[in-house]
């Protein structure tokens, strides 16, 4: 790789902003934010306890409800109000996005980011095969709808403009695809779909954020265990992982350096819709 492609990716980082923890406590309640596809679920709007975790307030449907708001299970804290469907299997395996999308019938692999549900949908010739919450960008912070493509691909991508506020660590951008270089801009800055935080807003300056609670062990762990000891649950295994499992899809892990490489003919990407917030 060239000098200049390096410092080309390096600035080309996009934004991202992630509140701490307890700073969450201060945004208003997820029952506030409103999707389309809410409508077709009766839900109740419920506070959580101190002692509160998704295991042991929703048993075996506890990734389900958190999918539902869309939120991580660092952000699953006391004193905050989430979204509770009265039935819950009504949320199985819980997705918002249409199980077939017919303008990717001819796609192998086709991306769908839904910015008014907050939800990312991967399709194999039409087909949802994978689906799953996302953080999308801030007001002002948004990247364009539209039609885009996955051209470069990073599994330990991290940001070199931004750290992690409360561990002043380079912030990660974990199983990193890059889908769009905005030449129009100073910096051209880029925006990647890649692991991050999921707090149940929007949250980024551009970038799709997925789950990566494997990032989270491995960047707040001891800092959440000091800090937050009045709420801090620690993370168990499964872990959530949406990058991850969206990163193996797109890149076949038998040629996949581990480091940023180029991608030739990447899966289409599609922008659509309106942030709730």
């Amino acid at each position: 790789m060239s000098i200049v492609r390096s410092f080309f990716i390096a600035v080309s980082a996009c934004l991202v902003f992630t509140p701490p923890a307890d700073a969450a406590l201060k945004l208003k309640s997820l029952c506030e934010i409103h999707y389309p596809s809410d409508d077709r679920i009766e839900w109740t709007c419920e506070k959580l306890e101190w002692q509160d975790t998704p295991a042991s307030k929703f048993g075996a449907s506890w990734q389900d409800v958190l999918r539902f708001n869309r939120l991580d299970r660092r952000h699953f804290l006391g004193g905050r109000s989430i979204k509770v469907p009265k039935n819950l299997t009504q949320i199985f395996h819980y997705s918002p996005l249409p199980l077939s999308y017919p303008e990717a019938s001819r796609e192998a692999k086709f991306i769908l980011i839904d910015q008014g549900e907050m939800f990312l949908g991967a399709y194999a010739y039409g087909r949802l095969v994978l689906s799953f919450p996302a953080a999308i960008g801030i007001e002002n912070h948004r990247v364009p709808t539209g039609d885009y493509q996955v051209d470069a691909a990073d599994r330990t991508h991290q940001s070199n403009l931004y750290q992690v506020e409360e561990i002043d660590r380079p912030y990660p951008m974990h199983y990193g695809l890059r889908f769009f270089v905005d030449k129009s801009k100073d910096g051209w800055p880029s925006y990647w779909i890649h692991g991050r935080n999921l707090p149940g807003y929007p949250a980024s300056h551009g970038c799709v954020g997925l789950y990566d609670e494997e990032m989270q062990v491995e960047y707040y762990s001891a800092h959440d265990q000091k800090v937050n000891k009045k709420y801090y649950h620690p993370l168990t295994l499964p872990y959530l992982e949406g990058a991850r499992k969206l990163y193996q899809w797109v890149v076949d892990p038998r040629s996949d350096p581990g480091t940023f490489h180029l991608i030739g003919n990447g899966p289409k990407v599609k922008v659509v819709g309106e942030p709730p917030i």
